[in-house]
């Protein structure tokens, strides 16, 4: 009787097949594809039928860093992630048709990562990150359509120069912050000196507007309370000095 017990309790364990809801587990009778079993408690004729689980949900997986060479010849190192998710209804197919998933998009997404390098130069692989993982998930996803897989997204993560050349783009964005800043400079200089040309003008043609200007100059440097001086001299006088001084010349 307990042998009975034992052998009955053995099939069940043998029999039943307890499928989470983020897998599909897929069927085979006599290594043969017979159909997929839906989340929940289901059954299988033990011996005679097996089964393999298959996981739906998103995947990143991280593809490793490797050197890359662009297109004007300078060597860097890349690397990157993939998310992608076997499709539900066509997790039987995957399952026959492809050994090893993850390695397997994981080698072709290397391969297409470095391809697509070679079509960008540095500065554009730095400024353009999101178009090149763009191109890389358009490749990997028209691949993986016979793989039945759905690719999600493909993200470079880091690209890495030598050090050398680093320092060589931080001396050039220097430069051309520097640059950029002595440019603002001068049109901050240009128009100032437009402003400054402006008002002497408007001053010059208003009678009296000039020595207006003067006062409000000394009330302004009057209500600063240091030991400063100020000596007023009338035009006139300087104009009287200089006449002096051409005539005892003559």
């Amino acid at each position: 009787m307990a042998a009975i017990i034992v052998i009955l309790i053995v099939l069940f364990f043998l029999t039943v097949r307890i499928v989470k809801q983020y897998e599909r587990k897929v069927v085979f009778t006599l290594w043969k594809y017979s159909y997929i079993l839906s989340p929940g408690l289901n059954f299988i004729i033990p011996i005679i039928q097996t089964s393999q689980s298959v996981d739906v949900r998103e995947k990143a997986v991280d593809v490793p860093s490797q050197e890359a060479m662009t297109k004007d010849n300078i060597s860097c190192t890349i690397n990157a992630v993939i998310y992608y998710k076997v499709r539900e209804e066509d997790a039987h197919k995957t399952i026959i048709n492809v050994k090893h998933l993850d390695y397997a998009m994981t080698q072709f997404a290397l391969t297409t990562m470095r391809n697509i390098v070679w079509q960008f130069e540095l500065d554009e692989l730095l400024s353009k990150r999101e178009e090149a993982s763009h191109k890389i998930k358009a490749i990997v996803d028209e691949k993986s359509d016979a793989w039945w897989v759905e690719v999600m997204s493909v993200e470079l993560k880091d690209i890495n120069i030598p050090q050398d050349l680093q320092r060589t783009i931080g001396k050039q964005a220097e430069a051309e912050r520097e640059k950029r800043a002595k440019i603002i400079t001068s049109e901050w200089e240009l128009a100032s000196a437009q402003n400054l040309q402006e008002a002497a003008a408007m001053l010059a043609k208003t009678p009296g507007a000039l020595h207006l200007r003067t006062l409000q100059s000394i009330n302004d440097i009057s209500s600063d309370q240091s030991n400063t001086t100020v000596w007023m001299i009338p035009v006139e006088v300087l104009e009287a000095i200089k006449w002096i001084g051409e005539h005892i010349k003559k």
